[in-house]
C-alpha cells in the first residue's frame, strides 16, 4: 500500500502541462458601463460580489458622496464610488501563478520588515494583485495573485471543496500504522480530518504526498506532528488543479486560458 506511485483519485493535475499563452484579457472594464455596484466593487479587487452586497446593504459604499443601499444600482462611467473614504477604480482581471521560495510571508506588507510575496510579483503588471490563501514562510509551492474578488472567495471558501496537493518531507519513516491511520480519518482539536489521498514517495518513507481539500490553519503540518513527525519541508505542487510544471521556484506566470476556464 505504501509504495504506490502518488496518483490523486479522479485528479489529472499532476500531468498537465502549461500553456504559455496568456489568458486573453477580458472586456476592457472601462467599455462595460453601466456596471451594477456590486460588480464594480468586485472589479476593483475590494472583495467578493456577495461580500460587496453586504457592504452596500450596511451603507458602506458612496457614489458621488451618497451612500447607496439600493443592490441592482448602475455605476455609470463617471461616477466616484468610494469605501471608507477610498477611491475604489475597476481593474481588468488579471492572474498571476508563483512557485513560492522559503522565507517569504504571505501578506501585502509587513510591519516588521520582513520579505513578502509581494516583492516577488511586483513586476508581474500594474493592477493591484492580491494572494489566494496563504502559505506560511517556511512552505514553498504554488501561490495564486489575482484582484478577482469573486474567484478568490471560490477558492478560499471551504464550501469551494478545492483540492491541493503537497509533497511533505518528515524527519523520521512514516509507519504502517499512522498511514493507515491518517488515511482512514482522525480528530482534531478544530474537528475531523480526512484527506483524499496520501502515498508514500521514496523508499526511506520520509518523503510523502497528501492530497487534501481543507482548508484549516497550518492543516497538512498538524496532521504529521499529531502523530509525532517533524516537517521538515512542505512543497505545495498543485493547487486547484494548477501545477508548477515549467515554473522555477520564485518565478511566476500568467495563467493559460486553457486553466482559467477549469477555475472559473
Amino acid at each position: 500500500m505504501g509504495k504506490k506511485p502518488f496518483r490523486p483519485k479522479g485528479h489529472s493535475g499532476l500531468k498537465h502541462k502549461a500553456s504559455s499563452k496568456q489568458a486573453a484579457p477580458e472586456k476592457n472594464v472601462m467599455e462595460a458601463f453601466p456596471m451594477r455596484l456590486n460588480k464594480y466593487i468586485a472589479n476593483s479587487g475590494l472583495c467578493s460580489r456577495r461580500e460587496a452586497d453586504k457592504l452596500i446593504e450596511q451603507g458602506e459604499i458612496t457614489v458621488n458622496g451618497k451612500a447607496i443601499t439600493e443592490m441592482g444600482f448602475q455605476v455609470q462611467k463617471n461616477d466616484v464610488v468610494r469605501h471608507a473614504g477610498k477611491v475604489l477604480k475597476p481593474e481588468k482581471p488579471v492572474y498571476v501563478l508563483l512557485n513560492k521560495p522559503k522565507g517569504y510571508i504571505t501578506t501585502t506588507s509587513d510591519p516588521e520588515g520582513r520579505k513578502t510575496v509581494m516583492e516577488l510579483v511586483k513586476n508581474a503588471c500594474t493592477e493591484q494583485i492580491f494572494p489566494v490563501g496563504r502559505l506560511d514562510r517556511t512552505t514553498t509551492g504554488l501561490l495564486l495573485f489575482t484582484n478577482d474578488g469573486d474567484l478568490a472567495k471560490k477558492l478560499t471558501h471551504p464550501s469551494g471543496n478545492i483540492r491541493k496537493i503537497y509533497q511533505v518531507t518528515l524527519d523520521k519513516p512514516l509507519t504502517k500504522n499512522d498511514f493507515i491511520a491518517i488515511v482512514e480519518g482522525f480528530e482534531l482539536e478544530d474537528g475531523p480530518v480526512r484527506v483524499d489521498d496520501l502515498a508514500i514517495l521514496d523508499a526511506t518513507k520520509t518523503v510523502i504526498g497528501i492530497e487534501i481539500h481543507m482548508g484549516r490553519n497550518r492543516i497538512v503540518r498538524r496532521i504529521f506532528e499529531h502523530f509525532g513527525y517533524r516537517v521538515e519541508k512542505l512543497d505545495r505542487t498543485v493547487f486547484a488543479g494548477l501545477t508548477k510544471k515549467d515554473l522555477p521556484r520564485g518565478k511566476w506566470r500568467f495563467l493559460s486560458e486553457k486553466e482559467l476556464r477549469s477555475l472559473k
